[in-house]
């Protein structure tokens, strides 16, 4: 426990001879604290954030080290502080900086936005013994020399919808030892000394990750860990949109009322065919609007939340328009089938698929996105309403699970969340999308194919021995205008136009305004 006014000063005795350096690194949760070699911390002697630590290089005889840690904070601040030794044939995490403060720098730096969580750290370099000078870190590139190091990049994440601190801090211990890292963590990445030393991860707001780097010297088959850092992708001390609380409020009315439209498309989207067809304009014409707007304005969310919400409604309707007038069953289930693609095509690049290397590239990943997505309608061209019933019990379903993950964090939203990002924010392909997969998410994974199936089963039993698709709307319109004007039993014949109804009321309306005639007779009485 950390106090503003009270410092507290850590010391580590009887330090083995065999021990070369130590990495002494201290974790909170959300709150600064500082750890530093003096009692009065110096910008090139000390580290402050919510995951820090320094690297104690040790002369010879030297068996005792100490650190000091203090926060800024007004309130207490729950820490954990861990000290890790390392033998002289260990690389040396950060001793190769050049970009930082510390001299010898073992921390991991990350900055997070809305769409991606970056993560740089500095080069290690060779270790070697007390009282040794340390190897240059540019001079050669030889087996000899820092080159042959490698970085495996770690993440671990938390469990979900779990915010305490106490639950961080016990995992944080299981990433900062590198058996624990390898036993513990998924490895993301390995990068080899000529790579930059940084990488990019998908931004998973409410949820916590942990990352870590362990540098490898393969000819002594040694490592070390460097310095954990951990985020949630939003933050603790805001009073809007913070941890506690990120869903807003025009997030849950919009996907509560998507939702509600989608399970009446899953079980019934065949039989309402225009209802389904307003839903798939929606999607359409929403999901490349939301696109554009966020590309080409600043406007805020809540805003292009609305927006988007106006142009869907348009899209639908336009779709709808355009069967009932030309009835080109062809075009309307092009869209259709596009919609099912674009699920389909987002679910297996949310596979371990979508994070190989080939894919980071813009124009392979849209081109082998855009060719699944078109396969779909062209598979089903033969068996459109096979196609139609997948689509309304697949995509309706899905709708279910964006509405929950307004409410509750769930990992399946990202399936299109993923895309929608690399849509909108030009720097996501260098990001690796992994996402947590845990209870919560196979619940819902179950809930979503139980509704799917059902739906599909339903419509498929209730459809069988029924047309197709409904008939051309306008064609019936057009027949029954023609019926009703050549049957003259047909009451509606002997209805008047409707121009002379309208002047009929009109007479009608104008008399209630005239004053009654005068008794008596006025003219004469011809025989």
């Amino acid at each position: 426990m950390l106090n503003k006014p009270f410092p507290e000063e850590a010391v580590l005795r009887h330090i083995a001879s065999n021990v070369t350096f130590i990495i002494f690194q201290v974790h909170s949760q959300y709150k600064n604290v500082t750890v530093s070699f003096y009692k009065n911390p110096l910008p090139d002697a000390s580290g402050t954030g919510v995951g820090k630590g320094l690297v104690s290089i040790l002369r010879p005889e030297q068996s005792v080290c100490s650190w000091y840690l203090e926060t800024s904070d007004a309130d207490n601040v729950w820490s954990v502080a861990i000290p890790l030794s390392y033998s002289e044939k260990d690389p040396i995490p950060g001793a190769c900086n050049l970009e930082f403060d510390l001299d010898v720098d073992p921390n991991i730096y990350l900055e997070y936005n809305l769409y991606e969580t970056v993560i740089k750290f500095a080069p290690a370099n060779l270790g070697h013994a007390r009282g040794t000078d340390p190897l240059p870190c540019d001079l050669g590139t030889g087996l000899d020399s820092r080159w042959r190091l490698q970085y495996d990049i770690y993440q671990y994440f938390l469990p979900e919808n779990n915010l305490t601190e106490e639950v961080l801090l016990r995992h944080m211990q299981k990433m900062s030892m590198v058996s624990q890292v390898e036993a513990s963590g998924f490895k993301v990445a390995t990068l080899k000394s000529g790579d930059k030393t940084i990488a990019y991860f998908s931004s998973v707001p409410g949820q916590g990750v942990i990352y870590n780097v362990i540098v490898r010297d393969p000819i002594l088959n040694t490592s070390t860990a460097y310095v954990p850092a951990h985020t949630y992708a939003c933050r603790f001390n805001t009073t809007l949109d913070n941890c506690s609380s990120l869903g807003r409020i025009s997030t849950k009315v919009f996907f509560t009322i998507f939702a509600i439209l989608g399970l009446f498309i899953c079980f019934f989207g065949h039989r309402f065919w225009k209802t389904e067809l307003f839903f798939i304009g929606f999607i359409f014409v929403g999901f490349f609007f939301y696109i554009l707007i966020t590309r080409l304005t600043l406007l805020q969310y809540d805003d292009r939340l609305i927006l988007t919400a106006v142009a869907g409604g348009l899209g639908g309707i336009l779709l709808v328009m355009v069967w009932w007038r030309f009835g080109l069953i062809l075009i309307c289930m092009l869209c259709v089938g596009l919609v099912l693609g674009f699920l389909i095509s987002s679910v297996a690049f949310f596979t371990p698929l979508g994070d190989l290397k080939v894919f980071h590239d813009d124009a392979v990943f849209w081109v082998a996105f855009s060719c699944m997505t078109i396969s779909i309608p062209v598979v089903f061209i033969g068996c459109l309403r096979i196609l139609n019933i997948l689509a309304c019990g697949i995509t309706g379903s899905y709708s279910v699970v964006l509405a929950i993950d307004s409410y509750f964090y769930t990992s399946l939203s990202y399936i299109t969340l993923n895309v929608l990002k690399r849509a909108v924010n030009t720097d996501f392909n260098k990001a690796y999308t992994n996402v947590p997969f845990q209870t919560n998410d196979f619940v819902i994974l179950a809930v979503w194919g139980m509704l799917a199936v059902s739906g599909i089963t339903l419509q498929i039993r209730r459809e069988r021995g029924q047309p197709f698709f409904p008939p051309h709307p306008y064609k019936m319109w057009k027949r029954e205008r023609d019926r009703r004007v050549t049957n003259i039993l047909d009451p509606s014949y002997h209805v008047r136009p409707i121009r002379e109804r309208f002047y009929n009321r009109l007479t009608q309306l104008k008399q209630l305004f005239q004053g009654e005639e005068a008794a008596g007779e006025r003219t004469p009485l011809l025989l």
